[in-house]
């Protein structure tokens, strides 16, 4: 992919190229948004004008098809769970503000968008090129925490990264041409996964009941948390804290995001937006996008 269809502050994945296989994740350059919201805000339920965002999406979807002419977008409604969308060409214009924290297609020219503003994007693909998924991978995504679930109702349910896992695997064993099942392992071997900017370690700060839900999966991810400054505070490494799930899971092929401040959300105010950093202060924040596609040359 060239990226000669968006602008220089978009970023593409910096993965191994993949037959077929697209990927971009936008900045806050390239829309018609005003402020707060300037300029590609992407979300249509922060208080940006309906029609500044009707048209932020029809220019981020016209960027996509001059890279593969006829692609479609859904954009799902992001909240906070583990739930994955199955996309194809026959659901997803009906998917339009459904709600679903991820979403996996075999289908070529399907675009795999998630949206964010401090959660972290997290996209697949398979070596094959032929299956892509997204997620969006907030502390309670990846714990297996949705708002409204306490700890002691039970078992926690798996992550979002592990339940797009699972559909992603899905997804493969159908589009494989070979008649043997694949195992999760053999197919884990052959994903790259790629981590879009979030919000940072020095400004996650986050309570007890964070650190909790992480170490009830697995007690080694207190290592991605430090004390924080006051009493019962701690700061989390989101990044982190997602490159062990998937290293469980032997996604070992995994790019972008590392932790440093150049990726973080809220501290770079000019590429990217943050609901932590603006919301309080503006009343508001916008919504970048992630998004990933195959196309019919696989």
């Amino acid at each position: 992919m060239t990226g000669d269809a968006w602008p220089a502050s978009w970023l593409v994945p910096d993965w191994p190229a993949l037959p077929g296989v697209h990927a971009v994740c936008t900045s806050r350059e390239g829309g018609v948004s005003a402020q707060p919201w300037g300029s590609l805000n992407l979300g249509d339920h922060v208080g940006d004008e309906s029609e500044h965002v009707r048209r932020n999406r029809e220019l981020l979807a016209a960027a996509i098809r001059r890279e593969t002419p006829g692609a479609c977008t859904a954009f799902l409604q992001q909240v906070h769970g583990v739930e994955v969308l199955a996309l194809d060409a026959a659901n997803v214009a009906a998917s339009e503000g459904a709600a679903f924290d991820a979403c996996v297609t075999a289908d070529a020219g399907v675009v795999c968008t998630i949206m964010v503003a401090d959660c972290l994007p997290v996209l697949l693909a398979h070596d094959s090129g032929l299956v892509v998924g997204a997620a969006h991978a907030g502390w309670r995504g990846l714990a297996g925490m949705p708002p409204g679930r306490v700890r002691d109702e039970g078992p926690l349910p798996m992550g979002v990264l592990e339940t797009l896992f699972e559909a992603f695997c899905g997804k493969v064993r159908e589009a494989s041409e070979q008649t043997a099942i694949k195992s999760a392992a053999e197919i884990a071997a052959h994903t790259q996964a790629w981590l879009g900017p979030c919000i940072g370690t020095e400004a996650f700060e986050v309570g007890v009941e964070v650190r909790e839900a992480f170490l009830a999966h697995d007690p080694t991810a207190a290592r991605h948390f430090r004390p924080g400054a006051a009493q019962g505070k701690y700061l989390a490494d989101l990044p982190r804290l997602a490159r062990q799930r998937l290293a469980v899971m032997g996604i070992a092929a995994v790019y972008g995001n590392d932790g440093s401040q150049r990726w973080c959300t809220v501290s770079n105010a000019s590429s990217f937006f943050s609901h932590r950093r603006d919301a309080g202060r503006l009343g508001s924040s916008g919504r970048l996008a992630a998004c990933i596609w195959r196309d019919a040359g696989v």
